[in-house]
């Protein structure tokens, strides 16, 4: 196999890799999710179980995502078209590349809600609020409506929504060198200085040291069967994958790389800014006495009456924290916009400005939807997915077009994705051809390739299928019938 084409643009430099790779996955999922499902699943027991999942299917399944890349050197659906010709397979690129446009469309609606609060945070505009008065304004903030309840502030989402997409749209007309690794370099040192001093200051509060106790005790009687499903869900999900953008990395990364060290590596700096984040978040809820399984709500509506009851020094510690949020967001919207602009510019022969102004208008449009959906537009769309309902089971849920995207691209599109790399890697391509990937100079350890291959055809897809379950509701609706608790 040639090396890397050279007039592909490529990262330059491992630091840009591992920076461009973590930060698409170090995203809200990390900061934002990761803690409160940690709260609402007992804690440090949790954890454990996630690293575990974190270590036989997360880390094996961004590894196949990074050999299909580099092997074909092409984007998610160029790669499949390359490496099986005149084969189905190629479906596999298409269902990541679909994951990707509907996952920014209402990741930027969030991303655009971090925005918001900074300005918030800069103005000292929840100071002296109530935390009813907080989560009020929260509310009338997503939905687009004013003090009185009815609408008339729809536009005022949208606007950071548009803002921040307008930023995402910045970095990627810069390339892959200029763009994507200039940044990435700059932003994930940000983000990780911030973080640090947020958790030094977390835990020099009063009464920290039981959040502390919270993460890293272990608590074996708070754990239930979904939990470790949660655990092994979120594992999936929060290194970016099934998606196309570790594909569409890889294929920008030199062959003189080590991709198992790199995975090793962006999956070891993913965790690692999961449990700072927790770390940042639960002393300071335990340390003003607030209850640490409250849900999404944590971030947008608990946390501005933690930094309130800091003082004065609340406001600064308010506006890093949420610096923070919005930096994450954003390093992870810049690897799924490059996923649909490396398809535009390769398979549809458009030239990066096109295919970024676009991909970029069509993307936010979709998101003014999503954000509109939350209040003016209330329209649903029927989703499958296994419910209580009048007494019965269904296989049908109505969810709004915010939540619909949502539960399309994580319940069906990511996993069903990640099953067929996984499968692809592990049973459709050659052996040869996955040992010269995974091979540090054409040395290649047998254990390793072996450990890896039974992952690859076994453990991941095993577990992959049942989160896909999981999610659909399946899963829980056997155990009642069996009445058997999950």
């Amino acid at each position: 196999m040639e090396n890397l084409n050279p007039k592909r643009d490529g990262f330059t430099s491992k630091f840009g890799i591992i920076a461009a790779a973590a930060g698409s996955a170090i995203g809200l999922g990390n900061i934002w999710k990761f803690p409160y499902i940690v709260g609402i699943n007992g804690g440090a027991a949790f954890i454990l179980i996630y690293l575990v999942c974190i270590a036989l299917i997360g880390a094996p399944v961004m590894l196949s995502e990074f050999l299909i890349g580099r092997r074909a050197q092409k984007n998610a659906v160029g790669s499949f078209k390359k490496l099986a010709p005149n084969t189905p397979w190629f479906l596999t690129g298409w269902m990541g590349l679909g994951a990707a446009f509907m996952i920014l469309s209402f990741y930027g609606v969030v991303a655009g809600w971090t925005f918001f609060y900074v300005v918030k945070m800069i103005f000292g505009a929840f100071k002296d609020m109530s935390p009813d008065a907080i989560g009020g304004m929260f509310g009338n903030f997503i939905s687009g409506t004013n003090d009185a309840g009815t609408f008339g502030e729809w536009w005022h989402p949208i606007m950071y929504q548009v803002a921040f997409m307008a930023l995402t749209a910045g970095v990627i007309l810069g390339g892959v060198k200029n763009g994507i690794e200039k940044y990435s370099k700059i932003l994930m040192p940000m983000l990780l200085v911030i973080i640090i001093i947020l958790d030094i200051k977390a835990i020099s509060l009063k009464g920290s040291s039981a959040g502390v106790e919270f993460l890293f005790k272990p608590e074996w009687g708070a754990l239930k069967l979904s939990s470790v499903l949660d655990a092994l869900g979120h594992a999936f999900f929060s290194l970016s994958l099934g998606m196309g953008t570790m594909i569409t990395y890889g294929s920008y990364i030199g062959k003189k790389e080590n991709l198992g060290v790199t995975s090793i590596q962006v999956t070891i700096a993913d965790t690692l800014i999961a449990l700072l984040a927790g770390l940042a978040i639960f002393p300071a809820v335990f340390a003003f006495g607030i209850e640490p399984g409250v849900g999404p709500g944590l971030v947008f509506v608990t946390l501005p009456n933690v930094f309130n009851a800091m003082g004065n020094i609340g406001q600064l510690f308010g506006i890093m924290f949420f610096v923070l949020l919005a930096v994450a967001a954003l390093t992870s919207s810049i690897s799924i916009l490059e996923v649909v602009v490396a398809y535009l510019s390769e398979e549809m022969n458009l030239d990066r400005k096109k295919a970024t102004i676009i991909s970029t208008i069509i993307i936010t449009f979709m998101g003014i939807l999503c954000s509109l959906s939350l209040g003016p537009f209330t329209q649903t769309f029927p989703i499958l997915e296994l419910s209580e309902a009048e007494g019965f089971a269904r296989f049908f849920t109505q969810y709004g077009f915010f939540d619909a995207l949502d539960k399309i691209s994580a319940n069906f599109l990511l996993p069903i994705g990640g099953l067929m790399i996984s499968v692809f890697v592990g049973w459709k391509m050659k052996n040869e051809d996955v040992k010269e990937e995974l091979s540090n100079n054409g040395v290649l350890r047998i254990g390793y390739f072996v450990v890896f291959d039974f992952l690859c055809k076994f453990v991941a897809p095993l577990g992959i299928i049942f989160v896909f379950l999981y999610n659909l509701g399946v899963v829980k609706a056997v155990f009642t019938f069996f009445g058997w608790e999950i």
